[in-house]
């Protein structure tokens, strides 16, 4: 069964829009499409300037975002996510700016953005933002990732990804150059995946890249910890692990990828990168 929504559209003639085949001015007309999106079979309504001639269809800038933020919102409504309308509308009953909803959930505010206008959210985010809306508060700590830190799930984390990487990780008489660079990928690509991190680890910015905050004082702790007691990974961070694994499989192509991190260079050196900052992160 196929699904739609309504939107509102305008009819009108497009005073500067004229068939490209020179047939003269196009009128902007609406109707109902069928598009397969997502694997999603769905009814779309959409909206373009057609040449009443020759039956062309063009959009311009505008259309083109409406009818694309029409196409995420029946989508949305298919699997059953919060519509950019449904965010705008419960951010607005809270009255919450777009900031107080991004701290509510501990993203950054170009993510509450990107979904308003369009941007279809995560099953995990999708969560996060009924849990908020519904009056359940998140912990709001923008350097943890939402998790206390734990050493033995580090030690569990560089341990499967060791297993992924063909090498012992935590490698022998490392000083976490390298280790640092991939719990920071790791890190924050969980959190930006599911609204956690893996390890409830901070990071900060020094000269030789992203590292763990206070990494000289943690690697001994982090050799000497019982993985064993740690919490097992879910099968999305192991998934996400396995990504790291073979988008990264040195360390030379780990050390170079987070050099090339907008959220390191813009920061001083010690400066903690907060979690906030993983939308903006590249290389994940």
């Amino acid at each position: 069964m196929l699904l739609c929504t309504q939107i509102e559209l305008r009819e009108g003639r497009a005073p500067n829009m004229n068939c490209p085949n020179d047939h003269g001015e196009m009128k902007k007309k609406a109707s109902m499409e069928a598009i397969t999106f997502r694997g999603k079979d769905l009814q779309v309504l959409t909206e373009h300037y057609v040449c009443s001639e020759c039956g062309i269809r063009v959009d311009d800038l505008p259309l083109a975002s409406r009818n694309q933020k029409a196409l995420s919102d029946v989508y949305r409504k298919a699997v059953n996510m919060l519509t950019s309308d449904d965010i705008v509308q419960e951010r607005k009953r809270k009255a919450w700016t777009q900031e107080d909803l991004a701290r509510a959930i501990n993203v950054g505010i170009a993510s509450i953005k990107r979904w308003e206008k369009g941007q279809i959210q995560n099953k995990a985010m999708d969560d996060a933002l009924r849990r908020a809306f519904g009056g359940e508060q998140q912990p709001y700590n923008p350097h943890a990732g939402n998790r206390r830190l734990s050493v033995e799930r580090i030690k569990l984390v560089l341990k499967e990804l060791g297993a992924r990487l063909g090498r012992p990780m935590p490698e022998k008489g490392s000083k976490f150059l390298y280790e640092g660079k991939y719990l920071f990928y790791l890190d924050m690509g969980s959190f930006k995946t599911t609204g956690r991190s893996m390890t409830g680890a901070t990071f900060a910015r020094l000269t030789k890249g992203p590292q763990l905050n206070n990494y000289r004082d943690l690697v001994g702790t982090i050799r000497d910890a019982d993985d064993s007691a740690a919490e097992p990974l879910r099968e999305d961070e192991i998934r996400i692990i396995e990504r790291i694994a073979m988008k990264y499989p040195t360390n030379k192509s780990i050390y170079q990828a987070s050099h090339r991190e907008i959220v390191w260079q813009e920061k001083k050196d010690g400066e903690l990168i907060p979690y906030s900052d993983a939308e903006r992160i590249t290389g994940i």
